[in-house]
């Protein structure tokens, strides 16, 4: 089965070849293709190619391989593409920015647009709402719930709508093939959160969360609102889902200190249903909004149980024809004779495929990254090993292609999170640094999630001490194997990873000769106190939830690096955008004046306009090229 490029606008997406080693624009800029979707009627694919920091649509009709709609969407920040039946097309994308006149912290708004397929016109998700009473904010919160009524296809969103200048979280209904008929269902609670509609439209259910009392409800509509349940939980809250498997219960999840569950309450008699594990994501049908099925990740194994027998064994077919890859679904067409898969060969590197039931053949649809060859791809290994404690651990190596994995240079990468993990596959930053020669370890530390309760809450209070030692004794099992240099170290993150790097150079003083953070906390205190203010009443639940990992206020000055830079003895790099809503570009600021003050050797690079994701092209390249320069600076790969 050979890649086919579906329009010229992937054609132009050369591949780019080199003498030793891609160059780093083939990994660090945006992916080629970005985001892909199939139709209901599974006739046509829409999907997102990049070029720098400019992004183009393209909605391609499968049968008859042309494209029908091609647009330039400019530097808009894609986070969803969104079929809303064949003839409407919702895109999802964020904008960095504060509310004119209101009160709200710098934070990343999500908008949307209906892209009308018939009459090849765009229209603002809620621009015509009728609202002669409320304000509201042209955003939207989560994924659009769409359901059809008498035929008709309508999104219902989430929008904060102001009743006497106080903000709450609404229910409007959009009606897409008649944009003037929007309207507002609910204005909700003063905490709410989340509603389930259900098929037919109907308003069911509602859920809100006061963090200072720490209480859950779930409230169903009968004509009034009628508290269903309630649950005291400080930090693991439950939460409201969408429709369970017939289409007309509730389903909700309920997080437990150690096992997670969800059940289906049914509106009508009252009862719940019998508790299930919690999957890590659930699949639901487009066409009628019921739970068609869930998928877990066991290890390095992706799980998927369709609850339909025939779906199901198309699943196992798709999985054996890739066999040796790691496959993830992305979408069924209404009648579920199409499937579309995204394929990580771990040779080849990501890509999509269409499968067809019909003609039991499956056509490639687009490649991630268009100009990595396989010989640019680095081989990545399982690994598992135990912390100096004897807790059991594991992650990833990425070794250098065409290098003996004996005595290698090493960058320890850990991920964000902390409440994270890494997976094994295609990942564009350790690839990009095993090009470079680099052995690249990724380790999932006491406090990762989705490896099982003991691991995650092994890290409770130890943010900064055994998460961080976790990775140095990562370094100290490779060392012993001799697959790596432990003179040759350094250590690269963003966000919590960010973090760990500056407590590399900090707090665990003699690993790593240099040590780069993108986007990292560096006084934790600080950081505390700026999520709480941020979210108002809500912010005692998020200082609850850092403080789990910190430990106690009292202690976070001891586990601050911008507190500790008297204990740096090698190189930092520090590298954050000044857009980021998740942690304050004076995060990095203070560590670097506090570097600065004390004599110590930094080096600061500001990505103007990039967010905390790195969705910019352009700032995501410049980052990738700084700290690689860095790393060859202080650790040459030899």
């Amino acid at each position: 089965m050979k890649f086919r490029l579906l329009t010229a606008g992937l054609a132009t997406l050369a591949v780019v070849s080199a003498a030793r080693a891609a160059p780093l624009e083939a990994y660090g800029r945006l992916p080629s293709v970005e985001t892909m979707a199939l139709s209901p009627n599974g006739r046509m694919v829409a999907y997102v190619v990049t070029d720098g920091n400019r992004r183009k649509l393209f909605v391609h009709d499968v049968d008859a391989k042309r494209p029908t709609y091609a647009a330039d969407v400019g530097e808009k920040k894609f986070r969803r593409l969104l079929w809303a039946g064949p003839n409407h097309l919702i895109l999802v994308f964020s904008t960095t920015s504060t509310v004119p006149f209101v009160d709200t912290p710098r934070q990343e708004w999500n908008q949307a647009v209906d892209l009308d397929l018939i009459h090849k016109s765009t229209h603002e998700l809620i621009g015509g709402i009728k609202s002669p009473s409320n304000d509201f904010i042209n955003a939207i919160y989560g994924e659009p719930q769409i359901r059809f009524i008498n035929g008709h296809p309508y999104a219902f969103v989430k929008v904060t709508v102001f009743v006497e200048n106080e903000g709450r979280v609404g229910l409007f209904k959009v009606d897409l093939d008649h944009q003037d008929q929007n309207s507002i269902v609910t204005t909700g609670l003063e905490n709410t959160e989340g509603y389930v509609v259900g098929a037919g439209g109907e308003l069911l259910a509602e859920s809100d969360y006061s963090a200072d009392r720490s209480l859950w409800r779930l409230r169903l509509w009968k004509s009034r609102w009628v508290e269903a349940r309630r649950v005291t939980a400080s930090i693991e809250t439950p939460s409201l889902l969408g429709l369970g498997r017939d289409g007309a219960s509730v389903l909700a999840a309920f997080a437990g200190e150690k096992d997670g569950e969800i059940r289906e309450l049914n509106p009508d008699s009252g009862d719940w249903g019998a508790p299930r594990p919690q999957p890590d994501d659930l699949i639901w049908d487009r066409a009628t909004g019921r739970l068609i099925g869930e998928h877990d990740l066991i290890g390095d194994e992706d799980r998927y149980t369709f609850y339909d027998p025939t779906d199901q064994a198309l699943w196992r077919g798709v999985t054996t024809a890739y066999a040796g890859a790691r496959v993830r679904f992305e979408g069924f067409s209404d009648d579920h004779m199409r499937i579309l898969v995204f394929v990580d060969s771990p040779t080849e590197g990501p890509a999509w495929a269409l499968v067809d039931r019909k003609t039991h053949s499956g056509d490639w649809m687009g490649v991630q990254y268009e100009s990595l060859k396989p010989e640019d791809i680095a081989p990545v290994r399982a690994i598992a090993f135990k912390a100096k404690d004897g807790l059991a651990l594991t992650g990833y190596l990425t070794l250098p292609s065409g290098k003996s994995a004996k005595g290698l240079p090493l960058v320890v990468f850990p991920h964000g999170g902390p409440a994270a993990r890494d997976e094994i596959g295609f990942d564009w930053w350790a690839q990009a640094m095993a090009s470079r020669g680099y052995a690249v370890l990724q380790v999932n530390y006491r406090g990762s999630e989705g490896l099982g309760w003991d691991l995650e809450s092994a890290g409770f209070g130890e943010w900064g001490r055994k998460m961080q030692t976790d990775l140095s004794d990562g370094v100290r099992y490779l060392a012993a194997q001799g697959t790596i240099d432990p003179a040759r170290v350094c250590i690269v993150g963003a966000s919590y990873g960010g973090y760990a790097a500056l407590a590399g150079a900090t707090l665990d003083a003699g690993v790593y000769r240099c040590a780069a953070s993108v986007a990292g906390p560096s006084d934790l205190r600080r950081f505390v106190d700026t999520w709480k203010r941020d979210e108002g009443d809500q912010g005692v639940g998020s200082e609850r939830y850092w403080l789990r990992y910190m430990g106690p206020r009292d202690g976070l000055a001891a586990i601050s690096p911008a507190r500790q830079v008297d204990k740096a003895t090698v190189p930092i790099l520090l590298v954050h955008g000044k857009d980021d809503t998740v942690v304050p570009y004076e995060q990095s600021q203070i560590m670097a004046d506090a570097l600065r003050r004390a004599g110590k050797s930094v080096d600061f690079v500001t990505l103007k306009s990039e967010d905390h994701w790195l969705s910019r092209g352009e700032t995501r390249l410049l980052m990738l090229q700084a700290v690689v320069a860095f790393l060859e600076k202080h650790n040459p790969p030899g």
